[in-house]
């Protein structure tokens, strides 16, 4: 057991102080984009279709997910409780230093 250690309970405010990670997907689409794009190419050059079809494929997956990641960072915060939601209650059962 370790003495000294502050478990800080939930606020109830986490929907409403929660950071969204949509951006790095966002860059990590923009790698994956430029990648398939380049596999696309470089396989269809050197005669490999199934590769490149399959590297198409992939292309085509990244773009969609890249309009639905888009669509979300332009919508902005979705619906958040308002201050008359309390807040969460903490677990009544719980021991202290028990997961």
């Amino acid at each position: 057991m370790i003495r000294g250690v502050v478990i800080r309970m939930r606020t109830g405010s986490e929907p409403t102080t929660a950071r969204s990670a949509l951006r790095v997907r966002f860059w990590l689409s923009v790698w994956g984009l430029v990648w398939s794009v380049f596999g696309t190419v470089a396989f269809a050059l050197a005669g490999r279709q199934g590769w490149a079809i399959a590297c198409g494929v992939l292309w085509l997956v990244i773009t969609a997910d890249m309009a639905m990641i888009l669509r979300h960072i332009r919508q902005g915060p979705h619906y958040q409780p308002g201050p008359d939601i309390p807040p969460y209650r903490p677990p009544e059962n719980r021991r202290p230093g028990s997961p």
